[in-house]
């Protein structure tokens, strides 16, 4: 598919015209752009664009979702015709950050580092849901699979070793992740994480049970060898200390010495203060942290419910849906499950059926194909097309959705729907959820299926007699 020039100056007129680009670059959908002023932004003149399926600001950056495949050449075509220059992504996050206060920041270093791992662990989740699905009783007989086929036992053994090595050295995950976007070594940060997880430490997750701890004697002080699986505070707060101390030591150690001086010191600094300091502070930070949630949904999971799966969407706008990712993985590592992931499962295909519904209210084939086709994203776990494209074009789908959600998570939070691991969304996550949840989860599946689409009809309806 050819890209017409006249349309791609379109779209730069639509940003404000090649003087207000700052840089850009873009993703497998959108065109992302770092703006000198995003009030000069015609985010209708861009949204009457055919090739344009909608537009929005996060995170310092405004955004136009075009399209898989063509967006590579608009781009190419842009970058042409405006003389800007081919940016990187990070060259457009360093811009764009300079736009933020200092919580967006906050959010936006904890969207760098957990993003770029999601894969892996969204990979694991789908994996559990299989070995899940393998050994859980009562799913197409009253016993297991592996119990009623003996011989398959050993085939869900491998699958869950598979599946849960991203959870058991998530630390090495996190600390890699971590270090490269605090500016350090990202292999010092493998190490530090595996360091945290080695197998000479108690187990975290046997710390309760553990009837006596071991320690370590410095001289007097009494340090505790426990282990931090699961955990994400304390390999966050190391891999910022750790990176810290690396690039004071570079840039004060002659580079002819650098290899042999830097990473030991660094890592081994870190270490020791990781053990008698970060790691026990953190470790019981993220008890109460998880205590607090997990309280709050066991004393009012109707109310916890109305609320996350009502405001994830909102979320998603403002970018701070992804502060929940350590949430998730703290849960997950505490208490080995999180009831919170359920919920964005749900969200999705709310925000799917109410682009479907839109098919339905529209008369503009143009939107009518955009709502059917982000609809089919959206239930495969991609909300952007629905979202942007859609839903938030017609407030009232956005709304609808929202309703839908809100109800389906005050119903599986009712009945503790709970996933092993954040999973696939949309609707292939009920494979990511713990199989005896499945009824559950389907109820709130259904909700969202049936509440968004009728919802969007009818406000449809009402906004038409006006």
């Amino acid at each position: 598919m050819s890209v017409d020039k006249k349309t791609v100056e379109q779209i730069i007129k639509g940003v404000g015209g090649k003087e207000n680009i700052a840089a850009a670059t873009h993703c497998v959908t959108r065109l992302r752009f770092a703006l000198k002023d995003e009030s000069k932004v015609d985010k209708e003149a861009l949204e009457n664009i055919d090739l344009v399926k909608g537009s929005f600001s996060a995170n310092g950056q405004f955004q136009v979702v075009i399209g898989q495949g063509t967006v590579d050449k608009v781009y190419k075509e842009m970058v042409e015709m405006t003389g800007i220059g081919e940016s990187s992504k990070q060259e457009i996050k360093d811009e764009a950050a300079k736009k933020l206060n200092p919580l967006q920041r906050a959010i936006k270093t904890l969207a760098d580092i957990f993003i770029p791992i999601l894969p892996a662990i969204v990979t694991a989740g789908l994996l559990m849901g299989i070995n899940n699905v393998l050994t859980g009783p009562g799913i197409f007989f009253e016993e297991s699979v592996v119990q009623r086929f003996p011989q398959w036992a050993d085939f869900a053994s491998i699958i869950n070793l598979i599946a849960n090595t991203a959870f058991v050295f998530l630390p090495g995950l996190i600390g890699w992740s971590a270090l490269n976007r605090f500016g350090g070594s990202p292999l010092l940060g493998i190490v530090l994480g595996l360091m945290l997880v080695h197998p000479d430490l108690l187990n975290a997750w046997g710390y309760g049970a553990a009837e006596e701890i071991p320690t370590w004697n410095l001289f007097g002080l009494d340090v505790q060898k426990v282990g931090y699986q699961g955990q994400v505070l304390p390999i966050l707060i190391a891999s910022w200390v750790l990176a810290s101390i690396e690039k004071w030591l570079r840039n004060r150690i002659p580079d002819a010495f650098q290899l042999l001086l830097v990473a030991p010191i660094a890592l081994l600094v870190t270490g020791f203060v990781s053990f008698i300091a970060i790691g026990p502070v953190t470790f019981a930070i993220g008890n109460v942290i998880t205590s607090a949630v997990v309280g709050i949904f066991e004393v009012a999971p109707i109310i916890g419910g109305i609320i996350y799966g009502g405001l994830y969407a909102p979320l998603v706008i403002t970018g701070m849906h992804h502060t929940f990712l350590a949430v998730d993985l703290q849960l997950i590592g505490s208490t080995g499950g999180t009831f919170l992931w359920p919920m964005v499962a749900l969200s999705n295909i709310a925000q799917g059926t109410a682009a479907l519904a839109m098919m339905f209210v529209l008369k503009d084939e143009k939107l009518r194909s955009l709502s059917g086709t982000s609809a089919v994203s959206a239930y495969l776990g991609i909300t952007e097309p629905a979202m942007f494209g859609v839903n938030l074009r017609y407030r009232f789908a956005f709304i609808s959705a929202i309703i839908g959600s809100a109800l389906a998570g005050a119903v599986i939070s009712m009945a503790g729907v709970k996933a092993p691991s954040i999973g696939v969304g949309g609707l292939p996550g009920f494979l990511s959820i713990f199989p005896e949840n499945w009824g559950s989860f389907f109820t709130g599946m259904a909700i969202v299926l049936v509440v968004p689409f009728v919802l969007t009809i009818l406000f449809g309806k009402m906004r038409k007699t006006k």
